[in-house]
């Protein structure tokens, strides 16, 4: 949901998408409300729950005493917030807010509030409608799970609130979705590629118990690596080999789907499909959406994809039927949604998502868990007069040098952020007296922080495009592997969804970069410290910057 508020020259846009709230402010240019201002103090009203106070925030002036820490978190109204987009990230879905923005004037010490500005929301619905959208925490290596949970392991923390703390949802959807499949009417086809927490395996085996037609296709690929061997044992401990089918050909390939189809009396009703592995790592671990789309006509492509997954088929005979059933829509379609199923037989599908994001008119977001394919590559090196913002797993290589990321990183309108986390090796002595180290869950050996595979086009314009599912934007994903994607046209609902989680995700790396180049300079951040005069707000007037692009972007 988004709603915009104005008073003179002051202006409030909220995006809302299901936990995230993103806040935009926006006070015009040469407007006698930035002489002086010192930031802004962001209230929050919860007309769901009664509860109110101002949002809170990391930095402070250094006159007040005590330097930054997350474990001492300022109210907004004593340390105001001197940026003008602020996420809040303790909203919960289907609650109403109201989120008063007030400008904040004087001296750190004696500040006085100018007039503020209300805008109200209500955050979306995680399951209503069409699409029902479910991302997991995403973020275990935090200073929120350090300070909740001591930094141990879920399996290792006394009572059993880490695991839905990192799931946030994700699980318990999944397994909502398995169980509809209540009795003789009703039938799941399931495509998985890891398929190894028992917890959702038992869920399918009590389907089927409880009479329901379950069938699931599995990857079974020989090699080193793949994950054959764990899907057998842990299919094996649910006692569901009955309804299971080996995926076995193309070997050099993977069955790399995350689908499951619901069918009701023979007929398709809804699917779920997305990133997530069936995988303790997949739903707790680094991060990953779930997607439900309830459309009978796309469950029905699903399927008649799932049967021929089904059969064995090899890519050879794959990749003209997926080109045929699923074509790349080269028109903007009408009916704002289409299945894009792998193999195919050429990278056209991979040259269409570089022509969106060629195409793009104010901004592009993007995650890549694998780094940026070369056809992407290309259009990133373009100038466009718009941001860019990437989240990746890691850098291309080791080396940040290397000229395939200098190609991306070249125009300064696109802003990278990158998975890591908070150590001991990262400004050490900074690091202990300012923030809780940070440690990984351990349940993600390859990748661990992002594993999403989505671009959003445009998500602020009111035409949205969002292109979601389990490729990873690669030659492989495209040519070779059994994947499928979703593009969405024109759904705002679906883009404020992904755009407040993308931006809580980037939000949360883009610090530990910054963190771990101020190691690599030798010099601790002092970024974290407010600004006693206006003149933080110099990089928001100064035009082609990042920061004055971002303020008209969110505002």
């Amino acid at each position: 949901m988004r709603a915009r508020a104005t008073q003179g020259p002051l202006s409030v846009h909220a995006v809302a998408g299901t936990y995230v709230v993103l806040v935009g402010i926006n006070v015009r240019e040469e407007s006698p409300l930035l002489n002086g201002l010192l930031g802004f103090a962001i209230h929050k009203t919860s007309h769901t729950t009664n509860k109110q106070g101002w949002l809170p925030g990391i930095k402070k002036f250094r006159a007040d005493g005590n330097g930054p820490h997350p474990a001492r978190l300022s109210s907004s109204r004593d340390q105001p917030l001197q940026t003008f987009l602020w996420g809040d990230y303790g909203a919960q879905a289907g609650h109403a807010y109201t989120y008063r923005v007030v400008p904040l004037y004087g001296a750190p010490d004696a500040l006085t509030e100018g007039e503020p500005l209300e805008v109200r929301v209500t955050a979306e619905s995680e399951s209503r409608g069409k699409h029902a959208v479910y991302f997991n925490r995403g973020a275990a290596a935090s200073q929120a799970y350090a300070r909740r949970f001591g930094n141990r392991p879920p399996d290792r923390v006394a009572n059993p609130d880490a695991y839905p703390w990192l799931s946030r949802g994700l699980e318990e959807a999944l397994l909502g979705f398995i169980r509809q499949a209540r009795g003789r009417d009703w039938a799941l086809r399931a495509a998985v590629y890891e398929f190894q927490y028992d917890t959702v395996l038992d869920a399918f085996r009590q389907a089927a118990d409880g009479g329901a037609d379950v069938r699931i296709v599995y990857d079974a690929k020989r090699g080193e690596g793949k994950p054959r061997v764990r899907n057998e044992r842990a299919i094996a401990r649910a006692g569901i080999s009955r309804l299971c089918t080996a995926r076995e050909a193309n070997n050099s390939f993977i069955a790399h789907n995350k689908f499951i189809v619901l069918l009701r009396r023979g007929e398709p009703v809804a699917v779920w499909t997305g990133s997530t592995n069936v995988t303790e790592g997949g739903i707790f671990g680094h991060s990953n959406v779930g997607h439900v789309v309830r459309d009978a006509s796309v469950a029905g492509q699903y399927l008649e994809y799932w049967r021929r997954l089904a059969d064995d088929q090899p890519a050879a005979d794959l990749r003209g039927w997926a080109d045929r059933k699923t074509p790349v829509p080269r028109r903007r379609r009408t009916d704002g949604l289409v299945p894009m199923f792998s193999p195919r037989s050429s990278l056209e599908a991979l040259e269409f998502y570089a022509d969106l994001m060629d195409g793009a008119r104010s901004s592009v977001f993007f995650t890549a868990a694998f780094g940026v394919n070369p056809l992407l590559r290309r259009v990133l090196a373009k100038n466009k007069p718009y941001l860019r913002y990437l989240l990746l797993e890691r850098e291309d290589k080791d080396n940040e040098d290397d000229p395939d990321i200098a190609l991306y990183k070249g125009d300064r309108e696109n802003l990278m952020a990158v998975g890591s986390h908070l150590t001991d090796d990262v400004l050490a002595d900074w690091v202990a007296k300012n923030f809780a180290t940070e440690e990984l869950t351990g349940k993600n050996k390859h990748v661990k922080y992002i594993h999403t595979k989505y671009m959003l086009i445009d998500p602020l314009n009111r035409d949205p495009i969002v292109v979601t599912g389990s490729a990873n934007f690669s030659n492989a994903s495209t040519k070779n592997n059994d994947e499928n994607m979703l593009v969405i046209y024109g759904d705002t609902r679906v883009a404020d969804i992904y755009l407040g989680e993308f931006m809580r995700l980037y939000t949360h790396y883009r610090f530990r970069a910054f963190a771990r180049r101020a190691e690599r300079d030798g010099t601790p951040p002092q970024k974290l410290f407010l600004s006693p005069d206006d003149s933080w707000m110099k990089p928001y007037y100064r035009p082609g910057s990042t920061k004055y692009q971002e303020r008209l972007l969110f505002a």
